[in-house]
């Protein structure tokens, strides 16, 4: 049960409409905004709630135990700091909110409502809805290691240990081409094979998407070009001419790890695992698999 302050009580009790919402903003960069839908700015607890913001309170649901409960907030792309370049980066993605009920005549006369993270993101136009997800949300996310076939490192962590700033995993190019939206043409690069930077990243160097990287969906050659296919377009359009630099990618399999990388020692899957078929099945007199041996060949 939550326990509402006896001041904001009193207030609530007497009917005023002297209410607002604040909503507190922390990215996983370390920038915190505050926004209100008061009409003037309101500080406290080091935080200046801008107004004139445009944000509103669109939806908002509560749930029974762990189900994951949220809401939404709405508003317009007009606030120094909430920006759709921003939006289109991924520099909101799992931001940290706090939405507060506040007196706005005596901000000390205020309510924690919820906390949160941000989730989906919509855009149309000058215009965005945010979904709020509930702290629950966090009980979804896969938390530890997991026994599976593949591995669980990141390419080039601390976990994997492939230095990707060797000349054999990373190459900067010029874009040839843009064929379509999301897709980059690219000379052929000496010494990577066809595929090579499928699951890899392509940074640009230069141009309005400078120092974003977005992930490659497949990688495939077309005569004397690459083609790279992203898994999304980055926010400005891309042009031919500017300069990227292409890493490898990994697709998480044991023989990739020790062909391609020479790694097998720090591969963090369990290439030998069974397979769901094997777990399922029962044994049969005769057949391979089922006579306590090693699985692996």
């Amino acid at each position: 049960m939550r326990t509402i302050p006896p001041t904001l009580s009193a207030e609530l009790a007497s009917g005023a409409t002297t209410l607002c919402r604040c909503w507190k903003a922390a990215r996983r960069d370390g920038a915190v905004f505050g926004f209100t839908d008061h009409d003037r700015d309101l500080a406290f607890g080091g935080v200046t709630y801008a107004a004139a913001t445009g944000l509103d309170a669109a939806e908002a649901e509560a749930a029974l135990g762990l189900a994951v409960g949220g809401g939404e907030v709405s508003g317009a792309l007009t606030s120094a700091g909430l920006t759709a370049d921003d939006i289109a980066r991924g520099l909101w993605d799992g931001a940290a909110i706090e939405t507060w009920l506040v007196d706005w005549r005596d901000v000390s006369r205020r309510m924690l409502l919820d906390s949160g993270e941000t989730g989906e993101i919509r855009r149309q136009g000058d215009a965005f809805t945010a979904e709020v997800r509930g702290l629950a949300h966090q009980l979804d996310q896969e938390r530890g290691r997991r026994y599976a076939a593949r591995c669980d490192a990141a390419l080039g962590d601390a976990r994997c240990g492939v230095d990707l700033a060797t000349p054999s995993r990373r190459v900067v190019r010029v874009i040839a081409a843009i064929p379509e939206p999301g897709v980059l043409a690219v000379a052929t690069p000496a010494g990577f094979a066809i595929g090579a930077f499928t699951g890899g990243t392509v940074t640009f160097d230069l141009g309005p998407n400078a120092g974003m990287s977005l992930p490659v969906m497949s990688h495939v050659r077309a005569g004397a070009l690459d083609m790279l296919s992203l898994w999304a377009p980055p926010p400005e359009p891309m042009a031919a001419g500017q300069q990227a630099t292409l890493t490898v990618g990994c697709d998480k399999r044991f023989e990739t790890c020790r062909d391609r990388f020479q790694n097998a020692a720090n591969f963090r899957g369990f290439p030998h695992i069974p397979g769901n078929d094997f777990v399922v099945s029962y044994a049969r007199q005769g057949e391979a698999g089922q006579d306590g041996g090693t699985l692996s060949s």
